[in-house]
């Protein structure tokens, strides 16, 4: 099969060396309106240059659409209308305004996938697998402040990956959610059958986190997304008493968790998927969700910050009044919207 890469940018950069180490690849094109660094790429990897997008179209059978966000739905609706199966790095489009809209030109019998790279983490099929009944889920996914970063919050760029993760496979139905936060630091609380949850995401951290954690009745479950290991711990049947104090020795569990390159399963999936006509594990329909769902987060930005001032207001005239009634207008539950479930 014969594969294109539009965009050498880092995550182009990345599809492209995978795809040419891929023995279901046969030929490997790449456009970039930076020609220079198109045929550099190109050069280093034994792949073709082309100078159009017309020109990669009339050659490819799969295309990974690795542009900056702004242009994904212009890249993608060309592709889509030629008729080539493609794989839209996340998120699909700059809003889910824009995401429904490409929805209608996608026909049912094309494979059309969204990068989000993270479902094929070997961590998340583990702690799916052992998981049960949460009481509590938290993910966290912070990282230093990177210059590559132009045109998105923090939200779509780093906590979305939880995002898909959690209201995709693990709790597909969550009822309500509660965003706060700016551009680039962000918390989120958010509820489901019983269960409690939250998600951080921050772009200026000077330690890169990216873990997942569950308390359930019987044991903690810890997963590292970086490390790509896993941990439960398990609470033993009785506790100690040392010197009048009480002490738990919990029982500590290693998963063997068999560790992968993501980009390189999911690429390889994508390519499957192209084969067998089937459709693609995140579907456009699922992205697009994703994307509301950020955009209910980022709702609460504003709100927090009204919410804020009246406070400060209201304190700066009686030290008590911050903890006075909140009037309606800013009340917690203004920022609560129920979530659709996934597709």
């Amino acid at each position: 099969m014969d594969a294109g890469v539009v965009g050498v940018g880092m995550m182009g950069r990345n599809h492209a060396r995978i795809y040419s180490e891929l023995k279901s690849v046969d030929n490997l094109y790449i456009y970039d309106i930076n020609e220079t660094g198109a045929r550099n790429l190109a050069g280093a990897i034994g792949a073709h240059a082309c100078r159009s997008m017309e020109e990669l179209l009339k050659t490819v059978e799969a295309v990974s659409i690795c542009v900056p966000t702004q242009f994904h739905f212009e890249i993608a609706s060309k592709v889509i209308e030629e008729g080539i199966p493609c794989l839209i790095e996340k998120p699909i489009c700059m809003n889910s305004d824009e995401g429904h809209e490409l929805l209608k030109h996608i026909p049912d019998d094309l494979t059309v996938g969204v990068g989000h790279i993270e479902r094929f983490n070997p961590v998340v099929a583990e702690v799916r697998r052992i998981m049960k009944k949460p009481l509590y889920i938290e993910a966290k996914r912070h990282n230093p402040t990177s210059s590559r970063i132009t045109g998105s919050s923090v939200v779509e760029d780093l906590m979305i990956h939880d995002i898909d993760i959690i209201f995709n496979l693990l709790f597909p139905r969550v009822t309500r959610i509660i965003g706060a936060g700016n551009e680039d630091v962000c918390s989120a609380i958010f509820t489901m059958n019983g269960t409690t949850g939250h998600i951080s995401a921050s772009r200026k951290s000077s330690k890169k986190i990216r873990t997942i954690y569950l308390e359930e009745e019987d044991c903690t479950i810890e997963g590292d997304f970086m490390s790509q290991e896993v941990y439960v711990h398990r609470k033993p049947n009785q506790y100690n008493q040392d010197n009048e104090r009480y002490v738990q020795e919990n029982i500590i569990e290693k998963v063997m968790v068999n560790k992968v390159e993501p980009l390189r399963v999911e690429l390889l999936t994508f390519i499957d998927c192209v084969r067998k006509k089937e459709a693609f594990p995140i579907t456009p329909q699922q992205a697009v969700h994703n994307l509301m769902i950020c955009e209910l987060i980022k709702n609460g930005f504003k709100k927090s910050s009204a919410r804020e001032s009246y406070l400060l207001a209201r304190s700066q005239r009686s030290p008590m009044a911050s903890f006075s009634r909140i009037p309606p207008a800013f009340a917690h539950r203004d920022m609560l919207s129920p979530i659709p479930p996934s597709s």
